[in-house]
């Protein structure tokens, strides 16, 4: 397996991660909104301080790439004005939490985000730095597939659980105990030896064993998944983002068009109270639009750990997908933009590209060193 160097961390605002295209700074925005003046703001900044590039992580993150470290000092200031900043580093590093857009004011999703947020501020976990929180407590479950480690979620029946990720069941919780009990399976986490290496994750810990105990356990079903498209929503409209990633210009357009915007891991945005799809050449607003099903890195030159340029690639490929297929390209085995399987996923070598069917980057390939007119004569030929 080709080499790559894990961080083992995320980058933030006051510890931002050197790229190859320069420092990379991650915004962690409170509830997963944004003003429409902190939008503008962000905007603002990106175009003054990086490069003009905003990436929306898998996270529901904002991360301004290309920053110099002459302009980092002000981009943390010019952050800070717009209250985008936490007291210090490791307040910052532990508020790791993916809220689902959909909630409205006063809901259980916006009051248990606050609440969860408070309570982290106030205790020190020790969790890893790649330990975060879901909550998901609108009528639909929509953030299964986001990355997290404790969810606080609906059940079959409509009720609150918090689960760990990986057991199937939750504990049926009311609204005042959800946001103790994701702290006390969190500190339950930590003791068991979860966070022993700085990197552990719930889900590896359950399958390596480790179980919650009876007092943080339960029988509860999660309710069904859905997965969302672009498409007007009771909160607004959602549109989407080659790659995750758009030019200053384009947050500052959407963030003209309503009083805030909320992120998503989905390489969404939700613009609030939209009735009508907004258009602009930098978003995507068709569910069929097959740039929706292709998932890419950064890649070369911009990542230094890949072997490889992929967006274009991506790009290229595309439009001859089958309609039910999902394509992920990886300059590297890392698999940093989706670590889960795809139908096709290709990996950048020092050799070309890896060719794995229905996996993730680091599982054993079909097909090795393959060029890319290789690859586009086998995507092509689906």
């Amino acid at each position: 397996m080709t080499a790559f160097a894990i961080k083992g961390w995320c980058p933030s605002a006051l510890r931002p991660m050197l790229s190859g295209d320069g420092l990379v700074v991650r915004l962690r925005p409170r509830g997963g909104r944004l003003s429409a003046g902190q939008a503008v703001g962000i905007a603002e900044l990106a175009k003054r301080c990086g490069n003009g590039l905003i990436d929306l992580t898998s996270r529901a993150n904002l991360q301004i790439r290309g920053v110099r470290e002459e302009t980092h000092e002000a981009l943390v200031i010019g952050l800070d004005r717009l209250g985008l900043v936490d007291d210090d580093q490791a307040m910052e590093a532990q508020r790791n939490i993916v809220v689902a857009p959909f909630w409205r004011e006063g809901d259980d999703t916006y009051a248990l985000a606050a609440e969860l947020e408070h309570a982290l501020a106030m205790r020190q976990l020790g969790l890893p730095e790649k330990f975060g929180f879901a909550i998901d407590c609108g009528p639909r479950r929509v953030l299964a597939q986001a990355s997290a480690d404790i969810r606080i979620e609906r059940d079959v029946d409509g009720g609150l659980i918090v689960r760990a990720d990986g057991v199937p069941q939750g504990r049926a919780v009311a609204g005042t105990e959800a946001v103790e009990t994701a702290m006390s399976l969190a500190e339950w986490f930590v003791a068991s030896g979860g966070a022993k290496d700085g990197r552990g994750r719930m889900a590896a810990h359950v399958a390596h064993g480790a179980k919650p105990p009876d007092t943080l356990a339960g029988h509860a079903e999660p309710a069904a998944a859905v997965s969302l498209e672009p498409g007007i929503h009771r909160n607004g409209a959602l549109v989407g983002l080659a790659f995750g990633q758009t030019q200053c210009k384009t947050l500052d357009f959407l963030a003209g068009l309503a009083s805030g915007l909320r992120l998503t891991p989905w390489r969404m945005i939700l613009v609030e109270g939209l009735r009508e799809m907004p258009q602009h050449e930098d978003i995507l607003t068709r569910a069929a639009d097959p740039l929706l099903r292709v998932v890419a890195c950064t890649g070369a030159p911009a990542c230094p750990e890949a072997h490889t340029e992929t967006r274009k690639l991506a790009a290229a490929l595309a439009p001859h997908l089958a309609p039910d297929m999902r394509l992920h390209v990886s300059g590297c085995a890392k698999g940093c933009a989706l670590p889960s399987a795809s139908d096709i996923t290709l990996v950048g070598t020092p050799d070309g590209f890896d060719l794995v069917r229905n996996g993730s980057p680091r599982d054993v390939p079909a097909r090795r060193g393959l060029s890319a007119s290789d690859v586009r004569a086998l995507v092509g030929a689906r």
